[in-house]
């Protein structure tokens, strides 16, 4: 029997080889577009659910004011442990920026150094290839190294007992190798130091605080996953345990699972590289709206060309065979054409994976060797056939016999308009794609474009890795005095993605039982002439003045919180954490956070230590100007390597993931439409050849060639111009909760809607026109012959 229907469903692909083609054809594009997005999604998905405690393992967050961050004080890992039942273990990390090893002539810069606790290994499933886990950890001179900085220093993974440099001279033995991890990790570890060595010398760990820093990432693995209400409970836990041991800051605390950090995290002081589960969702829909629009065109042309199979029906139907028995063999056409598709598609992805890998930044595979992958991509594939068969087989398989004889049976569906329906579906999909592809795009050429309150251009940073006032003051006098570098300011960091800020700023007429934290940028006098900031009253910092060593510069907004404007800002007494200054100058408000967020109170204070140095030059000598401050860096640095970069590129990074969706909206935006073109492309053909005894009348009569394809054409406008409709309140909706993520956003523009459907009705009419065209140019007397 299955031999049977196999023969039959090849025997109708091939004799209805123009519809067999166009089916594939649209399948295997909207299936290789799928499974490309379910790679990606898969591989976001993934993040460190290879621990085997992820399920009960979570890492403590904290809230105070409008900051949310990742990390909390030293003190928390072990004193919530202590006075929590259920608590199994626990570990701390910290991450050290602008760590030099070296080893020989080999010297490079690990952003990925933490400092960590023994229990890593009780609460994570890292693994050692070299070393014992229970005691690398454990001597307060001891190393752990990924495989890869193993290979990077030693040309071996085989290191444990070698010799690690940090610094200058500190140093440090290898005593185990980190395996790679068996799945992707929001944890980028490359070097492990002993939390032991960090109590030598940093008081948050040696005394155990519960105020002071917040920067201790910290995670707690319980005997058993906890919900929603006992994490709130511990939650509540936590808070109390904090505020009875500090009275400095009223904070919330929550936990927040493993599993859920890489999508589900946006947080100051969160590692980088997470992800969004926003666009996870998106992509998600948008893989099963391709594939669905390739299953309406399968719906559409079967049942459109129902009447030509009516015979056949009728004849099987006498010769005794039941409707479930038709059912089932047109179900297995349409799953043999997908599985044909199938193999495309792969072939399609395979091939394009090194482009795709480009474009998200991945080294997403196809594992045809992995049992889980096989089975997912075939029953994808079977549903997919199911979906678009399941109708065409119920109509096709209803004929009666009877009417079959009187030949009165209907080439579709309720005639035409199921098919309209379907044709409505595929192009609200594609014209919904085409304005959110516009609305990305127009959102990023906004935040660009936007004046963020200071000139970014021509400006060249770098790190002089200095904390010290003597190496400072060496760094500003070698910089000042070359005329490339002459233009120069140093601050503690960039005002791209600023995450510091104080709460210790109180002024006179401050509400005592109101918490506000300030964002805190350390700036030098030239700072303001640098970035071009306005300067709305009083002065700059001058560092002759010792007593600016106090003194403050806010913003404007933290001027209105303060309740004085700028005028009467300057000269106000202000307290910082029991040291008196004033305010010296008030600025315009300036963006110092992506434009993500709204622009928060800001205190500028001065700087007399260095850390970043900010070059302005001039323009048209870029070059000219890193060259010179490679000359000042060799020239003052033994131990660091020369890096520079821009900030109009540290910003445009900050939206490199909205990029890439923007990217990879457009692409399904184009493919979308491809896939309905086919579709409506073998409907125009189909209804050409059905109406060719009419249009041979016609001609017969006087009608022009343009008459002729005005008549086949109109019948698809009527749908189109309905998809714009409903299109519409759906791209408004989905662009608008996109754009609440911005606190600086354009206005969604309705004309977009119309635009995006014009270019949808215009493709659209070229594709048709074509068989229009043929069916015009047809001589009448073979038309009416042919009949």
């Amino acid at each position: 029997m299955f031999r049977n229907y196999l023969t039959l469903a090849f025997r109708n692909l091939s004799r209805q080889k123009a519809f067999s083609i166009i089916n594939i054809a649209g399948l295997a594009v909207g299936l290789a577009s799928s499974l490309a997005i379910l790679l990606w999604v898969q591989d976001e998905l993934s993040y460190d659910k290879f621990h085997s405690k992820s399920d009960r393992t979570y890492r403590l967050t904290a809230e105070a004011s409008s900051l949310k961050v990742a990390s909390v004080p030293a003190a928390f890992g072990p004193g919530f442990q202590e006075i929590t039942p259920g608590v199994v273990a626990n570990t701390r990390l910290w991450r050290e920026d602008g760590v030099i090893f070296q080893k020989d002539d080999k010297r490079f810069e690990e952003p990925n150094t933490f400092y960590v606790e023994p229990s890593l290994f009780e609460v994570f499933d890292f693994e050692l290839l070299y070393g014992d886990k229970k005691t690398a950890l454990s001597d307060v001179r001891g190393a752990v190294i990924s495989e890869a900085i193993a290979i990077k220093y030693f040309g071996t993974a085989d290191v444990v007992g070698k010799i690690i440099t940090k610094g200058k001279s500190e140093q440090f033995t290898v005593k185990g190798v980190l395996a790679k991890p068996k799945g992707h990790t929001h944890l980028p570890l490359d070097v492990l130091l002993p939390f032991a060595h960090l109590a030598t010398w940093d008081e948050n760990v040696r005394d155990n605080k519960w105020g002071g820093s917040f920067k201790f990432y910290t995670y707690y693995t319980f005997d058993t996953p906890k919900d929603a209400t006992q994490l709130a409970d511990l939650s509540k836990k936590a808070v109390a345990l904090f505020h009875k041991n500090s009275q400095e800051l009223q904070v919330q605390f929550g936990f927040q699972k493993i599993t859920d950090i890489h999508l589900h995290s946006q947080l100051m002081g969160d590692l980088p590289g997470n992800g969004s589960y926003q666009y996870v969702a998106a992509l998600t829909v948008i893989a099963v709206v391709i594939v669905l629009i390739g299953c309406i065109n399968f719906m559409n042309l079967s049942t459109a060309r129902s009447a030509r199979r009516a015979k056949e029906v009728g004849l099987r139907k006498v010769a005794g065979a039941a409707r479930i028995q038709l059912i089932r063999q047109f179900l297995g056409e349409s799953i043999l054409v997908t599985m044909i598709s199938l193999a495309i598609a792969l072939v399609i992805v395979v091939a394009g994976l090194p482009l795709i890998n480009n474009l998200v930044g991945k080294q997403l595979s196809l594992n045809l060797a992995e049992p889980r992958l096989i089975i997912g991509i075939i029953g994808v594939a079977i549903v997919t056939g199911l979906v678009s068969g399941i109708y065409p087989a119920i109509v096709l398989s209803g004929f009666t016999p009877i009417k079959v004889l009187k030949k009165d049976v209907k080439g579709g569906a309720g005639g035409s308009i199921f098919r309209n329906v379907l044709v409505v579906i595929q192009f609200v999909i594609s014209i919904s794609l085409l304005v959110g592809t516009t609305v990305i795009y127009q959102q990023l050429s906004f935040i660009r474009g936007r004046d963020i309150g200071y000139n970014k251009e021509n400006l060249v940073h770098m790190n002089i890795h200095s904390l010290e006032p003597d190496r400072f003051v060496k760094w500003r006098a070698a910089l000042q005095s070359h005329p490339e570098t002459s233009k120069v300011t140093f601050a503690n960091d960039l005002p791209t993605n600023l995450v510091s800020g104080d709460e210790g700023v109180t002024w006179q007429g401050k509400d005592p039982g109101k918490q506000t934290i300030f964002a805190t940028m350390w700036v030098d006098e030239n700072f303001i002439s640098i970035f071009d900031i306005d300067l709305m009253t009083g002065r700059s910092f001058n560092h002759e003045l010792r007593g600016d060593t106090n003194n403050i510069i806010i913003n404007e907004t933290a001027a209105n919180i303060m309740g004085f404007d700028a005028e009467t800002a300057v000269n106000q007494n202000i307290m910082i954490y029991q040291q008196k200054g004033m305010i010296v100058g008030v600025v315009k408000d300036f963006n110092f956070k992506p434009l993500r967020s709204a622009i928060e109170p800001m205190v500028l204070r001065a700087n007399t230590w260095g850390n970043t140095a900010i070059i302005k030059a001039e323009a048209g000598k870029i070059k000219e100007t890193i060259a010179a401050m490679q000359d000042v860096w060799a020239s003052n640095e033994s131990l660091y390597p020369f890096a520079f970069g821009f900030i109009d590129q540290d910003l445009d990074n900050m939206y490199k993931s909205e990029q890439q969706i923007s990217t990879l909206f457009g692409a399904f935006a184009i493919l979308a439409i491809l896939i309905s073109c086919l579709g409506l492309y073998g409907l125009s053909a189909y209804i050409a050849e059905q109406r060719t005894r009419e249009i041979g009348i016609r001609k017969a009569l006087g009608a022009s060639i343009g008459n002729i394809i005005y008549l086949l054409n109109t019948r698809f406008v009527i749908p189109i111009l309905l998809a714009m409709i409903i299109a519409a309140p759906l791209a408004w909706y989905a662009m608008d909760l996109w754009l609440s993520g911005f606190a600086y956003k354009i206005d969604f523009n309705w004309g977009l809607v119309g635009l995006a459907g014009l270019i949808a009705l215009m493709i659209s009419l070229v594709t048709v026109s074509y068989e229009s065209v043929k069916a015009a140019n047809v001589n009448p007397v073979k038309s009416l012959r042919s009949e």
